[in-house]
């Protein structure tokens, strides 16, 4: 009779923590500067590539954008930002983070941050992440749409490459986003290129003047540059790829 009750005991167990598991939601927490965030209503039709990313899993899983305008490694974390994910962070949530674009400001008081301290910050959140038994991807920083003659111009410098030649050091995944726009960019020509950033005429109620901006996206470049996220965690074998639509 004892033994009838421990097998039985054991099946509710297994069946409880069967039931736990299959309703409980993977966390991505989404980490970087104003190409990734999502934007207030009265910035429309920019669009940070984290809002079209958002909407491209199964149920399964809740992505939270924290990502803000103007922040950097620093910043983000001087500001609290950081540690209102980092409380929250759970074992075998996914973790993206991205910068790059304002620590190269490094005349910027308490944004830049030289090449060795960007590394040395992006290590740290690395290494924080992987201390709740998370899963950190680092991508580096999406290209600025910079034509010379006609050839797409490389803009961040040592700050473009920091991100991979890290994860590579520590054993973590990495999203070459700078590669990868620079090739799309490069490929669309410099006409046609400004479909994907924030070019519009005058007359717009969000900017009445008008606006040509090579740095942040509009809906449609959020879109095109998330499915090409969404391609590289298919190529990498991104364990996340399996909760994709």
């Amino acid at each position: 009779m004892r033994n009838s009750f421990y097998v039985a005991t054991a099946f509710l167990l297994a069946f409880v923590l069967l039931s736990f598991n299959q309703f409980q939601k993977i966390n991505v927490w989404m980490i970087g500067d104003s190409t990734m965030a999502i934007k207030s209503l009265n910035k429309y039709p920019e669009t940070g590539w984290g809002v079209a990313f958002a909407t491209m899993f199964t149920e399964k899983v809740e992505v939270h954008n924290h990502a803000r305008n103007g922040r950097s490694t620093k910043s983000f974390k001087n500001e609290g930002l950081w540690k209102a994910v980092y409380d929250n962070i759970k074992q075998g949530d996914y973790v993206f983070i991205q910068f790059g674009h304002n620590d190269e400001k490094v005349d910027k008081e308490g944004v830049g941050s030289n090449p060795v301290q960007f590394e040395a910050n992006l290590r740290e959140y690395v290494e924080l992440v992987k201390a709740k038994k998370a899963k950190p991807i680092l991508l580096t920083p999406i290209a600025r749409r910079k034509f010379e003659n006609g050839v797409l111009i490389e803009t961040h410098g040592d700050y473009g490459n920091i991100a991979c030649q890290l994860a590579k050091k520590m054993k973590v995944p990495c999203i070459d986003m700078r590669s990868i726009t620079n090739s799309l960019l490069s490929e669309m020509g410099e006409e046609k290129s400004k479909s994907l950033f924030l070019h519009l005429d005058k007359g717009h109620k969000n900017y009445p003047n008008g606006v040509s901006d090579n740095t942040h996206l509009n809906e449609y470049g959020a879109s095109t540059l998330s499915k090409l996220v969404v391609k590289e965690l298919e190529r990498q074998k991104i364990p996340l790829k399996r909760y994709l639509k």
